[in-house]
């Protein structure tokens, strides 16, 4: 089994590395499932505080993995339900209605494949229950969100940077 270390100061290498690789397969099952591509899936940077994740429009989901003042990991299912999150908004670039009803499909959805365990312990500490999924054949993330409806859209209430419009799970 193995554990996540913080060694006290947040996270280090390993255990970033644990989470985003397990982060990045749940992805591709929900994607695969709900005909999703993002660009790329990134951690957060350190300093970040007031966002746990945000989806980019041109397909980059970035995600906060520790907590913003103690620096550890944040609990598994909480990345996953942000995961979901910004996955839905590369459906729907907003967080209205149609947002809400489609991030409660994949939310529902991923809890019922066994990907999303609020109240279970941490997944990365304990992958022997993971590595038995089946993660299909190498799914790999599209190098470019194109086309069909799973192009996101710049919300007109937004502003849009040199990174493109984005959307924050709180803001």
């Amino acid at each position: 089994m193995l554990k996540l270390r913080d060694g006290g100061r947040g996270l280090d290498r390993r255990t970033k590395k644990l989470l985003l690789s397990q982060l990045e397969r749940d992805a591709l099952q929900i994607c695969a499932r709900f005909r999703l591509r993002y660009r790329v899936l990134e951690a957060e940077r350190a300093n970040v505080k007031r966002r746990y994740g945000v989806c980019y429009s041109d397909g980059t989901i970035r995600i906060r993995l520790r907590h913003a003042t103690s620096g550890k990991p944040l609990k598994y299912s909480s990345l996953v339900n942000t995961l979901c999150h910004e996955l839905a908004h590369l459906r729907h670039f907003n967080h209205g209605p149609h947002f809400q009803s489609f991030y409660g499909q994949i939310l529902e959805w991923a809890r019922r494949e066994g990907i999303y365990r609020p109240g279970a312990r941490n997944r990365a500490a304990a992958p022997a229950a993971v590595e038995s999924e089946p993660v299909g054949a190498r799914l790999t993330p599209m190098d470019a969100v194109k086309g069909g409806r799973a192009e996101p859209r710049a919300d007109p209430g937004r502003s849009v940077g040199r990174t493109g419009a984005q959307l924050e799970l709180f803001g």
